[in-house]
């Protein structure tokens, strides 16, 4: 079968040709119908510093997609051939005492698919039985198949209250774009965002942003503080801009939350902790998906029908088309990028 790969430790990836995988126990087999780009398959891709630490070429990369199981493992009874499922990326062992505990996001143990082991920019992926989750057809592919994606959105809204709330995005990238989107379906009185590619900014107009504020050209401390003179309810850092924390801390209410998942690209940052503790601010960390109820809010997120992110879906191509794909993101020219595997 054909695959995106990593084959050596470089710049670029290749389709190579790789023996169809086999199942094993508490496995099943997807045939892929629709992978989503994301910033770790672009890292991957440019093989930075984070990349050629992590990466054992080879390596079938990709861990956000969807298709239909065509085999289950001989021990597997929670899916079935037929069943229309997307990927869960990490990988945490059911005796993982974290998982245990509702703490699977953040288990030491956890492997990641396209990354620690192949992933699923293939015509077929092998994956453990409850990294396959069961999705509606209602759904399409290429929706689906940024499921994993989309649940850091779901996951870092609903870290606070949202419904009634005025909320603060800081960051329009894909995550960000999403979690404007989540916000409007579970019923956010306003959103105010920032981000400073104009490419972006068209994206969060379409996908529903009340202002839009952009960095470069606006005074944002005044804009917001005309906004909201009180601060908002929660802000979400989806940026990983150093400025975006001292915002953060500044126009968030007392008593109300920030939610980070922008990663820095400077471990240590500056902020001024006595203005988070005496405003009596929640600041927490969001890695992930909680496993598995972030997955159980997004289902029931799309039955509401309320869900709108065919905006944030920019090109659709064949993944053989992937180089293409690589440099649309490397230029900042794309939301979602999502593959077709037809043949």
């Amino acid at each position: 079968m054909k695959a995106i790969a990593k084959t050596r430790p470089a710049p670029g990836v290749e389709i190579v040709d790789v023996p169809e995988p086999t199942v094993g126990p508490g496995e099943v087999k997807i045939k892929l119908e629709a992978a989503s780009v994301c910033g770790t398959d672009l890292h991957i891709y440019s093989w930075d510093d984070w990349a050629a630490g992590r990466i054992k070429p080879p390596r079938i990369i990709g861990h956000e997609f969807c298709g239909t199981i065509v085999e289950v493992g001989p021990d597997v009874t929670e899916r079935a051939v037929g069943d229309f499922v997307a990927s869960e990326s990490h990988i945490v062992p059911r005796s993982s005492a974290y998982l245990q505990a509702g703490l699977g996001h953040v288990a030491p143990e956890t492997s990641i698919l396209g990354v620690d082991v192949d992933g699923g920019f293939a015509d077929f992926v092998v994956v453990p039985v409850d990294n396959a989750r069961p999705t509606s057809r209602s759904i399409p592919p290429k929706i689906a198949s940024f499921q994993d994606a989309l649940g850091n959105a779901v996951h870092t809204v609903n870290d606070g209250p949202v419904e009634g709330c005025d909320l603060l995005i800081t960051g329009m990238g894909p995550i960000g774009l999403f979690s404007v989107a989540v916000a409007k379906a579970l019923g956010a009185k306003r959103i105010v965002v920032t981000e400073v590619s104009p490419y972006r900014i068209g994206l969060a107009e379409q996908i529903g942003a009340d202002v839009i504020l952009n960095p470069a050209t606006d005074d944002v401390d005044a804009a917001l503080s005309r906004l909201a003179p009180d601060g908002f309810d929660g802000t979400l850092e989806m940026s990983g801009h150093p400025s975006s924390l001292p915002l953060a801390i500044r126009h968030t209410k007392p008593g109300g939350r920030i939610s980070l998942l922008g990663v820095f690209p400077q471990n240590q940052q500056t902020v001024d902790l006595n203005a988070l503790i005496f405003k009596g601010i929640r600041m927490q960390g969001i890695v992930g998906r909680k496993l598995w109820e972030t997955w159980d809010q997004m289902g029931e997120l799309f039955k509401t029908g309320k869900l709108n992110l065919d905006p944030v879906v920019t090109h659709q191509m064949h993944f053989t088309e992937f180089a293409d794909a690589m440099e649309l993101m490397k230029a900042g020219r794309a939301g979602k990028v999502v593959f077709t595997f037809d043949n």
